[in-house]
């Protein structure tokens, strides 16, 4: 019987996630980070801590229920943090974390993308609707 070292058992155990399959667990991440809400709130906490009024006026149209669901559901995953400071009112301010800052390039090339290319997007649309309706 052969022997196996310890690395060669760490290799052995280690995970290998693929998003493409029905239960890796992945495919909850994406659908958190991948929701507009997400991907503004990213934005909008890229500069530094917010708060929770802040962080309203600054994404025009979320509603205070999802702006409090998304900050939980990113808290939740390690991407944001929520502070209470203690004050006549309470104080609460929520801040990327370290991981959290990993997405502000990947989800601000998102931004950047549709806004480059909504034209294209909306003329595409334009011609697919007229092609159906006819």
């Amino acid at each position: 019987m052969a022997t196996t070292t310890a690395r060669q058992r760490r290799e052995q155990d280690r995970v290998v996630y693929d998003a493409m399959l029905e239960a890796c667990p992945t495919r909850h991440v994406m659908e958190t980070i991948g929701g507009k809400w997400s991907a503004l709130l990213v934005h909008a906490l890229a500069d530094g801590p917010r708060r929770h009024g802040q962080l309203r006026t600054r994404i025009a149209g979320v509603s205070q229920k999802m702006l409090t669901q998304t900050l939980r559901e990113l808290e939740r995953d390690g991407l944001v943090t929520r502070t209470v400071t203690a004050s006549v009112p309470v104080r609460v301010d929520y801040a990327l974390t370290p991981l959290g800052h990993t997405l502000v390039p990947v989800l601000g090339a998102l931004k950047s993308w549709s806004e480059t290319h909504i034209e294209h997007v909306l003329a595409a649309r334009d011609a697919f609707d007229a092609a159906v309706g006819a």
